[in-house]
């Protein structure tokens, strides 16, 4: 699979390198190149070239829609950076660091247009559907953050509020993904919606179990530092499941500590382990990864491929959720 899934990023990449941006204005487009140039995993345009794939289509046929959701992606982390007053974007500047705010939310504007210029390769057939999709999954994701800066400051959050937060924000784009490879592949209506679930579900319990390794996963193999959710008082499924399941002083406990900002976060990371953990919340948390990545396998069950073409499916789900425990 990880070969399959490094010929699929690399074709990708060859592409990307040559959509041609315009040279001027420079400091609209420069901030364009430099945020498509900085990497990233690339697991939603490598989304839709295996579901295309899959279905028959060429892979040169599925890389404008492939492009359009990777720009599309690109240029939410350039609008959340400003919104978030991040300093660092994979190891790099923010592109509002590195210019400045206004800089950034015109170049990120202007990219939000050319991921829909992407799907103007298609004909009248394909696009309309695509662009109806499109449109629905942006919107979505702009929800999705919305609900996100929204629970910053509620005291109260409720668990299937902060699911559906995660689904508009992280899960609809790689259902978004999925679903458009197989409209390029000529898939049946049924089989892009099962294509969609299938992202949707694998798109919960991969952002659950970020949750979950942010907490208790290896620094060394995590790639971000462990904790950091706690630290930044960010309520969390494990935060929020606590306090349902906690005693009364530990969930008391756990609001106070997520109430400040303290001057050791390390004590203060490993005490609202400990209750995340003698709470029963990671372990809920285990569950939940386990109930989605299962849900989103049983989508695959009704799709009209070839067993060997479905299991390519599971393989991918399988590498992409195996992340160290």
């Amino acid at each position: 699979m990880t070969d399959s899934i490094t010929a699929y990023r690399q074709t990708f990449l060859a592409h990307l390198s040559q959509v041609d941006l315009p040279e001027t204005p420079k400091d609209l487009y420069s901030p364009i190149q430099y945020i498509l140039d900085i990497g990233g995993k690339r697991i939603r345009p490598v989304l839709v070239l295996l579901s295309a794939d899959l279905y028959g289509a060429g892979v040169e046929e599925a890389l404008p829609a492939a492009t359009a959701v990777e720009i599309f992606h690109n240029f939410t982390l350039i609008h959340d950076d400003i919104m978030d007053a991040a300093p660092l974007r994979r190891g790099k500047m923010t592109v509002h660091e590195k210019w400045d705010t206004n800089t950034a939310i015109l170049s990120g504007d202007a990219m939000l247009i050319e991921a829909y210029r992407q799907l103007e390769a298609y004909p009248p057939e394909e696009f309309k559907p695509m662009m109806n999709f499109f449109s629905k999954t942006a919107l979505e994701v702009c929800e999705g953050q919305r609900f996100d800066m929204d629970y910053e400051t509620l005291d109260q959050v409720g668990i299937d509020q902060y699911l559906k937060m995660i689904e508009f924000k992280t899960a609809v784009l790689l259902g978004c993904a999925l679903r458009m490879g197989a409209l390029v592949g000529g898939a049946s209506p049924a089989d892009q919606e099962a294509m969609y679930m299938f992202g949707i579900q694998l798109g919960l319990a991969f952002q659950l179990q970020d949750d979950y390794l942010d907490v208790y996963g290896d620094p060394e193999t995590f790639g971000k530092q462990v904790g950091g959710d706690i630290i930044e008082n960010k309520k969390t499924f494990l935060y929020l499941k606590a306090l349902e399941l906690a005693s009364d002083e530990e969930a008391r406990e756990l609001r106070d500590l997520y109430s400040i900002k303290t001057r050791d976060p390390q004590a203060k990371v490993q005490r609202v382990t400990q209750i995340f953990k003698s709470s029963g919340s990671a372990d809920a948390a285990r569950d939940m990864i386990r109930m989605y990545t299962n849900e989103a396998f049983q989508q695959l069950e009704s799709l009209k491929l070839p067993e060997d073409r479905i299991s390519i499916l599971k393989e991918f789900g399988e590498w992409l959720l195996n992340r160290n425990f």
